[in-house]
């Protein structure tokens, strides 16, 4: 049995779960979300927890078991709270608008514009910080379509070594490499 899929999922006060045929809904005051539960487990809910419970004892139930918990507790997390993913742009002349809510469009050197059409499940705001960089902020209650999306609009423009163009995300650390005129000053 899974260790993690045995403990239960505690829910805060104003979120309600109901799991009818396999599909369970969590709805709380960020939006309401359903997840579609494996045959293989069964969901029972009291007044302030989820229970996971795994039908077999294979290796295939233990990892479902652990999994179907996981997605649960992300569940419970988004709707109180909702996820958020930060990106960041680094460049000369890189800039970024959010037309209607609808499309990303973003100017990050190439020949012509970037777009890309926003999911309904996500909210982006795009803005300028104070060392003239471009702060993109994620925003939704699914925690896989946020992480998605900011995943795409990464791979637009991934941050390069050498001077750290691109877009990276905001926590992440971008390992730097010298340029060929300082690996030529070195041999001397």
């Amino acid at each position: 049995m899974s260790r993690l899929g045995k403990s239960p999922v505690y829910m805060p006060e104003k979120v309600k779960a109901e799991f009818k045929e396999g599909i369970l809904e969590v709805t709380g005051h960020c939006g309401k979300l359903s997840q579609v539960i494996d045959k293989n487990m069964n969901v029972k809910i009291d007044k302030s927890a989820i229970l996971v419970e795994a039908l077999g004892d294979s290796r295939r139930h233990n990892m479902l078991h652990g999994l179907t918990r996981g997605l649960i507790v992300n569940m419970v997390e988004g709707v109180t709270k909702g996820f958020k993913k930060e990106l960041e742009i680094v460049g000369f002349g890189y800039k970024v608008n959010v037309e209607s809510g609808k499309n990303l469009v973003m100017a990050v050197g190439f020949s012509h514009l970037v777009t890309l059409p926003i999911p309904c499940t996500v909210k982006v705001n795009a803005l300028l910080t104070p060392d003239k960089n471009t702060l993109i902020t994620v925003t939704g209650i699914d925690k896989y379509e946020v992480g998605a999306f900011a995943a795409r609009i990464r791979a637009v423009k991934p941050a390069e070594p050498y001077k750290g163009f691109g877009i990276k995300y905001a926590s992440e650390k971008i390992i730097r490499k010298a340029g060929k005129t300082a690996a030529s000053a070195g041999r001397k």
